[in-house]
């Protein structure tokens, strides 16, 4: 894909992944492509150049960044805070720290929430969602429902959403996968989905509970970090036929695809 063209559009049913296709609502939805970065974002109306100069701004210093410090990419742990280090990427050093895995992590739910929280400061839309891969940041006046997605064997795929209340918003909504995807793991549940005040930290989170999630008994050592969080929302793990729903105002519902 052109890095120097304009943002991508396309067919919500086309070459993209086929959970797109689920995103309703009145608001605009449309779709940017900068190198590895492929959002959905859905706004007032269409900020497709706008996001797309915003996804340059932010991964250049990453890139940058990657370069000079070649063990932020490939490391499994925290990573010590550098204070001199681009806004993204303190960020997600600190995701990191926090969730106890390596700051890449977080890479997804980070430019995810930067993306929308610049949309809305600089004044261009009051709501937005932007999807990165399947990590969510949310920004919406109204409650939010997320369907659930981990793969084709789970009796819980499509059949079932998370609905994160608009009081949480901002908030990051974020998964990992023992079995689907392209992020490593090392567990094996189906899915984990973490709801966080922020984005990154719901990221790292996820890829954290989900090394953890192997079999039924680890339910409770997920649930046992996840009382330790600071702004953790709520947790989902699905695994085989069992399903764990932890959090204060987050609940499930069945999905309805009209």
């Amino acid at each position: 894909m052109e890095e120097k063209g304009k943002a991508l559009k396309a067919d919500l049913y086309g070459q993209v992944p086929f959970y797109r296709s689920l995103v309703s609502g009145e608001l605009c939805r449309f779709r940017v492509v900068y190198k590895e970065t492929d959002l959905l974002v859905v706004a007032e109306r269409d900020l497709s150049p706008q996001v797309w100069s915003l996804v340059r701004e932010i991964r250049l210093p990453l890139e940058a960044y990657l370069l000079k410090r070649p063990e932020f990419l490939a490391s499994l742990r925290p990573l010590p805070f550098d204070p001199e280090a681009p806004v993204l990427v303190k960020e997600m050093f600190l995701a990191g720290e926090v969730a106890g895995v390596g700051p890449m992590a977080a890479v997804a739910g980070a430019i995810a929430e930067e993306v929308g929280r610049a949309l809305v400061a600089q004044g261009l839309t009051s709501q937005v969602v932007v999807e990165n891969g399947g990590d969510v940041f949310l920004w919406l006046k109204k409650d939010a429902k997320v369907a659930l997605f981990a793969g084709i064997e789970s009796p819980f795929s499509q059949k079932v959403c998370l609905v994160v209340p608009s009081c949480f918003m901002p908030c990051g909504v974020c998964t990992s996968s023992g079995k689907i995807g392209h992020s490593l793991s090392f567990g094996r549940a189906d899915a984990v989905t973490v709801v966080h005040k922020k984005a990154s930290v719901a990221d790292a989170l996820a890829t954290a509970f989900g090394n953890q999630l192997k079999e039924d008994r680890d339910f409770d050592k997920v649930i046992k970090k996840a009382k330790k969080v600071e702004d953790l929302l709520g947790v989902v793990c699905l695994l085989g036929e069992k399903l764990l729903v932890w959090g204060k105002g987050i609940r499930l519902e069945p999905l309805k695809i009209s």
